[in-house]
């Protein structure tokens, strides 16, 4: 799975509510299927659906103990999402970016003072 489809599949996966809530339980314990549906108003096979996309995106691992499926959260994709989300929200590259763009204000406004007055009226008739 490459970073581009590892990422859609996370942020597929937890768009649903409900997914997001079984990951909300299994980040406290991992829990059976029967456990995990209980505590939805929807049907076993709903849930089932459910914990199948989150088991495909590699968010829960389930492993067969006797005759229960256990589910536990498993945040490693959760990485490359949040890598992808902070690079929306990480200060600092604002903070570059603002730098930058000063600093090609100010080389600008030199190269104008440079060439004077004449040069730079001809320059916006243009």
């Amino acid at each position: 799975m490459g970073y581009a489809s590892g990422v859609d599949e996370v942020a597929t996966a937890i768009a649903d509510p409900v997914r997001r809530r079984i990951l909300t339980m299994l980040r406290d314990a991992p829990l059976a299927a029967g456990e995990i549906a209980q505590r939805f108003a929807i049907s076993r096979p709903a849930v089932s659906r459910h914990l199948r996309v989150l088991r495909e995106s590699g968010l829960v691992r389930d492993e067969v103990v006797g005759r229960r499926r256990i589910y536990r959260l498993d945040p490693g994709p959760l990485a490359a999402l949040a890598h992808w989300l902070a690079e929306f929200t990480a200060p600092q590259r604002w903070e570059q970016r603002l730098d930058a763009l000063e600093t090609e204000v100010h080389r600008t406004r030199r190269e104008r003072r440079a060439r004077g007055p004449a040069e730079h009226r001809t320059e916006h008739v243009a």
